[in-house]
C-alpha cells in the first residue's frame, strides 16, 4: 500500500490506514521533537513561560491533525486541520520571537523554520484537497 500524500490532484484513493500514515502528521511529529530540544537551550527566565506556550503549540499540531483524520467527516477533519495551521503559526511567531530576543541561533531557528513551513504548505493542500471533495 502507497503512503498517503498530499498533491496537486487531490486526494488520492489509497485508503488511509491511521493518521500516522500522513506525511504532514510524520513531519508535524519530528517538529515537535525538535522544539522540545530547542526549548531547553532558552534562558532560565523563559523556561516555564514562552517554553511551555511553545511546546504547547509544537504538540497541538499533530494531536489536531490525529483527532481531526479519526473524525467522522471531512469537514469535521478540515475545521481540525484549520487548527494545527493555526497553531504552526503560533509556532513560528514564537521562534521568531527567540530569534529577535536572541535566544536561540540563527541556524537553529532557519531549520525549524523550514520545517514550519513545509508542514504549512502541506496543511493548505490537504485542507484544499478536502474542500474540493466536499463539492
Amino acid at each position: 500500500m502507497k503512503r498517503y500524500e498530499i498533491c496537486e490532484k487531490g486526494v488520492p484513493d489509497v485508503p488511509l490506514r491511521s493518521f500516522r500514515d500522513l506525511i504532514v502528521w510524520q513531519k508535524a511529529m519530528q517538529l515537535a521533537r525538535e522544539t522540545y530540544c530547542l526549548v531547553k537551550l532558552l534562558p532560565v527566565e523563559e523556561r516555564y513561560d514562552l517554553s511551555d506556550q511553545m511546546r504547547r503549540a509544537a504538540v497541538s499540531i499533530p494531536s489536531n491533525i490525529a483527532e481531526g483524520q479519526s473524525r467522522n467527516t471531512k469537514k469535521e477533519f478540515t475545521q481540525f486541520l484549520h487548527v494545527a495551521k493555526g497553531s504552526n503559526s503560533e509556532l513560528m511567531t514564537q521562534f521568531l520571537l527567540c530569534l529577535d530576543f536572541e535566544y536561540l541561533e540563527k541556524e537553529e531557528v532557519q531549520r525549524v523554520m523550514n520545517l514550519c513551513t513545509e508542514i504549512d504548505g502541506l496543511l493548505g493542500g490537504l485542507i484544499k484537497s478536502l474542500k474540493n471533495s466536499l463539492l
